[in-house]
């Protein structure tokens, strides 16, 4: 009898874990987001995981690669730190500052292209892809005089995650945006 017990219960506990685990939903019925935690392992592939993901999308259309910027990451980096202070994904620093002010304290002098902002749960490659479903913040990443870029983002405590891409060409076309740069951002 024990024997029968035994092997009923190891049966249960081996239908329990191959039940599929039900999403948790939100009081609006949709699944809540399962935040993705940006590790120390994850900060160092994301530069490398973002340019080979865009430049493959450049390369379907024929625009050349682009390299990542270290000036146009910092950038980016203190505007997406900025955005969580503030708590609203805008283009606007805190002290008043434009996508082109920032870049130039940081010592860019090529071209800005644009500015791609996000404010959400989830990693580089699935923000990539809202970008890319956007026609402002597609032509950020895919203009062809783009040859530079940048990646900047804060994760809060609470796993929310503030995006910031640039993009910058060293070209000596002028770019297509009035005013020296395109701003563009999804949620």
């Amino acid at each position: 009898m024990m024997k029968f017990a035994t092997i009923a219960l190891v049966s249960v506990l081996a239908l329990t874990a191959c039940q599929k685990q039900q999403p948790q939903l939100g009081p609006d019925g949709q699944p809540i987001p399962v935040a993705y935690k940006i590790t120390p392992r994850e900060e160092a592939q994301i530069p490398a995981r973002l340019a080979g993901q865009i430049n493959q999308l450049r390369a379907n259309v024929g625009a050349t690669p682009v390299t990542e910027n270290p000036m146009l990451d910092a950038a980016a980096k203190a505007h997406a730190r900025d955005m969580s202070a503030q708590n609203r994904a805008w283009h606007f620093g805190s002290d008043g500052s434009s996508p082109l002010d920032r870049v130039r304290r940081q010592g860019y002098t090529a071209h800005l292209v644009g500015e791609n902002i996000s404010e959400t749960y989830e990693n580089e490659i699935t923000t990539l892809n809202a970008w890319m479903q956007n026609r402002d913040t597609r032509d950020v990443i895919m203009d062809p005089s783009v040859s530079d870029f940048g990646i900047g983002w804060y994760q809060e405590p609470s796993g929310k995650i503030w995006w910031v891409l640039l993009t910058g060409s060293n070209s000596m076309a002028a770019p297509a945006a009035p005013g020296g740069f395109a701003m563009a951002s999804t949620q």
